[in-house]
């Protein structure tokens, strides 16, 4: 080996960092990206996580029609204005479940073993993948957004702003939800009976079907606890989507709160299983 080749070669070796696992940033991206391309390949997806609530929202809406006029909101022009920003949301949510439901893809692949003995952050993996899905469930939730004209809701850059911010929060905390619940589950079809079970009647009793004003009191004690509420009122609110019964920084602060304790629980339960794995 020449003089010249013998110093390259040192200082190639001095360049090299002490630690050679990828940085927390390189991880998360990796992942993000990765629940980008696997969405845009199989393009079906889209056609479940958005045709499924437009139909909801097209035959319950139309079929209640001007019959139905949430307290309140006297002058609104009907159900289908009120039921827009629960419809908002039930795409958000069919998106988090379509994009967890991978985690469990990955274990059976055997990917996600070859990721968890890799030397990479845990954290990473999970935030990389909940932000992979909230991507995703804010474009989707986006689409959905604009068809608002068609509800007679009145998009200016204030609602839209407003619209958006509570969309990335709820797409977040139940992209988070779905992570918790698929990182225990060996079974797609136990993970969508669990998702069923829970986050059906959370998005029913959130507001989007019936206003919380007429509601029974047992049912309003339900939708007082329940975070998915303050979600959908923060985005009725900003829309002007009929009457909203919380303020805007109260919703606000309970949706962030939402999504950063379910990131918290999901990393906190890779780590442990994680270890029980090794």
């Amino acid at each position: 080996m020449s003089a010249d080749a013998t110093a390259t070669f040192a200082d190639s070796n001095t360049a090299l960092p002490a630690d050679p696992r990828p940085s927390l940033a390189l991880a998360m991206y990796s992942m993000w990206l990765r629940e980008l391309v696997r969405f845009w390949r199989q393009k079906g997806r889209m056609a479940g996580a958005l045709g499924t609530p437009l139909l909801i929202w097209v035959v319950i809406g139309a079929g209640f029609g001007e019959t139905f006029k949430p307290a309140g909101a006297e002058s609104s022009p009907g159900y289908l204005q009120f039921f827009f920003p629960g419809i908002v949301v039930l795409t958000v949510l069919f998106t988090a479940i379509y994009s967890t439901i991978t985690v469990i893809e990955d274990r059976q692949e055997g990917f996600l073993q070859g990721v968890l003995v890799a030397p990479v952050s845990r954290a990473g993996v999970v935030i990389g993948k909940m932000l992979g899905g909230t991507t995703l469930a804010v474009i989707q939730g986006i689409l959905v957004l604009a068809a608002g004209p068609l509800a007679g809701v009145r998009l200016s850059l204030a609602s839209t702003a407003g619209a958006l911010l509570f969309l990335v929060l709820v797409s977040f905390a139940l992209t988070g939800l779905g992570m918790v619940i698929a990182w225990a589950m060996d079974s797609s079809g136990g993970f969508h009976a669990i998702m069923n079970l829970l986050l059906m009647p959370m998005w029913m009793l959130s507001g989007a079907v019936f206003p919380y004003a007429g509601a029974h009191s047992v049912l309003r004690a339900l939708m007082f606890v329940n975070p998915m509420t303050y979600a959908v009122d923060g985005l009725r609110r900003a829309l002007g989507a009929g009457a909203a019964h919380f303020s805007f920084t109260v919703c606000l602060i309970v949706t962030a709160g939402f999504g950063a304790l379910t990131a918290c629980s999901a990393v906190a339960i890779a780590n442990r299983k994680s270890g029980r794995e090794r």
